[in-house]
């Protein structure tokens, strides 16, 4: 009985894997998402990077067929088993994705480094933090939050944040030295 299951390929080689597998008879499905780019043309991207999905009866075709696939590195199994999933993760998975490129792909953050922002989701929900760049990823990004009197960058989604308002005030990252080590007091003139 034909059965969807999960392969975990080398960093970019979804496409390749895909090509071979669907030249050897076997059903892929690689989720995509439309990314936006910087030039008027949107490109697709594996949504799921390093991962795409076949259908296929493994006792008709045998796992040696699929698993020595130029690009593959393994297909997922637990206790040495391919792990099958359910048609209706496949669908689930199918249904978003073509809302989300219905409505134009992953939306791009405008944030600029240095802007304050508040997160809005998550652990770090409610805190002020001050945008620094982008991650990895595009979706994540990095920001400076300040924490037990010390600044720490952390990673979050792009979605997780606004820019807050002007009147928002950041704690200060370092207060002032008092001693000039060894109890050697600094003295301030006032």
């Amino acid at each position: 009985m034909e059965h969807w299951y999960t392969l975990y390929t080398k960093p970019n080689a979804e496409y390749q894997v895909a090509a071979i597998l669907r030249r050897r008879g076997i059903q892929t499905f690689l989720p995509e998402i439309e990314s936006p780019h910087r030039r008027p043309k949107r490109r697709r991207r594996p949504f799921f990077p390093c991962y795409l999905f076949i259908r296929v009866d493994f006792e008709r075709v045998g796992l040696s067929h699929v698993q020595w696939t130029p690009g593959l590195r393994r297909v997922v199994a637990f206790d040495d088993r391919p792990a099958p999933l359910p048609d209706t993760a496949i669908d689930l998975i199918q249904r978003k994705l073509e809302g989300l490129n219905a409505a134009g792909g992953l939306p791009a953050h405008t944030f600029q480094p240095g802007d304050t922002v508040r997160v809005t989701d998550g652990p770090l929900q409610g805190m002020l933090a001050i945008f620094d760049g982008p991650s990895t990823p595009s979706e994540r990004v990095r920001v400076l939050l300040t924490f037990l009197g010390h600044a720490r960058r952390a990673h979050v989604s792009a979605a997780d944040l606004e820019k807050a308002p002007s009147d928002s005030q950041l704690p200060a990252h370092k207060r002032p030295r008092r001693t000039r080590g060894r109890g050697r007091r600094i003295r301030t003139t006032t």
